[in-house]
């Protein structure tokens, strides 16, 4: 199913994780009216042998051809790595608010994300603390290297400045026993990327899958089965089989990964399900609805629409539910 994927121990992460849903939650109006998106994205040009007309992000339009792709970045901690994570992974646009005051601020941003393997351009633009970076990066990855700047971070829209009907969605996984966050991105309308991040698995291969239903009322087992459309190629393992996540022996499990023919727009309303075993052989141990997220430029908003916060005046536990 052209699938990679790149499994390894994770450190516990909570902004990395959880701010996406928390935030869009929060922040973003995009199911009514979103807001503008900005017009500055210069870096995001393209050799002119491979140009559409733009967009008015700057990028092509290029839906025809794979993306381009390249080996996946170098940890920024000191996490080993198994021989699984040298995958390939496609290019996208992650953007984080970040907590910036002065060019000072903005220098240190970039410098320490130019320096993250995997990362092609990188864009601050202070009046919206905001920072947008191209590349094959993952989101942790990311997350970890603004961390070590000394500054909040959180990650705020993910996707392709393409006029797809949703480039973007999240499932949150809320405990009580496990925690988690798996992300889907739209790189074109062949393949899209998944990052998942788990804690409180027993240690070993759990099988994961997208699944036709959002019905939580019995947990994973009202879920329905595999989801797989009317045009998948028949004698092919289900479209919504994920494979396998391993987990450390802490219980943590981090995952990113392709999928061909997988449209998120298709997902929104399904679930996200984690089994017990990697043959999914029982019932499933979790599951958690997916739900839209913001895409690139869809969640500028500082303050909290329902209570006024300010961003950065509060604490992780006015967005993170989940531990990972």
């Amino acid at each position: 199913m052209g699938f990679l994927r790149s499994v390894t121990t994770t450190t516990k992460t909570a902004i990395a994780a959880s701010a996406l849903p928390a935030a869009f939650t929060l922040y973003s109006s995009q199911s009514s009216t979103p807001n503008p998106k900005p017009h500055n994205l210069s870096f995001l040009s393209i050799s002119s042998s491979s140009l559409r007309p733009p967009t008015r992000f700057g990028l092509a339009k290029n839906l025809a051809s794979p993306p381009s792709a390249v080996k996946m970045d170098a940890p920024t901690s000191d996490r080993k790595h198994t021989p699984q994570e040298d995958a390939v992974l496609p290019e996208l646009l992650t953007e984080f608010m970040v907590d910036m005051k002065c060019e000072g601020c903005v220098n240190s941003v970039k410098n320490k994300l130019q320096t993250v393997n995997g990362v092609k351009n990188v864009e601050v633009d202070m009046g919206n603390q905001v920072v947008r970076v191209l590349g094959s990066s993952p989101v942790k990855t990311l997350t970890e290297a603004l961390e070590q700047t000394g500054r909040k971070a959180r990650l705020i829209g993910q996707g392709v400045p393409e006029d797809f009907l949703v480039s973007a969605a999240v499932a949150e996984f809320k405990g009580p026993d496990i925690f988690g966050v798996v992300r889907f991105a739209q790189v074109n309308m062949e393949l899209a990327r998944i990052e998942a991040n788990f804690s409180g698995l027993s240690p070993g291969k759990h099988g994961w899958t997208i699944n036709e239903f959002g019905d939580l009322t019995r947990g994973a087992a009202s879920t329905g089965q595999v989801y797989n459309p009317a045009d998948q190629e028949s004698g092919k393992e289900p479209l919504g089989d994920l494979g396998t996540l391993e987990v450390d022996e802490k219980g943590d499990a981090f995952f990113s990964g392709v999928k061909q023919k997988l449209r998120v727009v298709d997902l929104i309303g399904r679930s996200a399900v984690v089994y017990g075993t990697e043959d999914k052989s029982n019932g499933g141990l979790t599951a958690a609805v997916i739900a839209r997220s913001a895409g690139v430029g869809e969640n500028y908003k500082k303050v909290c629409t329902c209570d006024g916060t300010i961003i950065w005046e509060s604490s992780n536990k006015d967005f993170v539910t989940s531990k990972v």
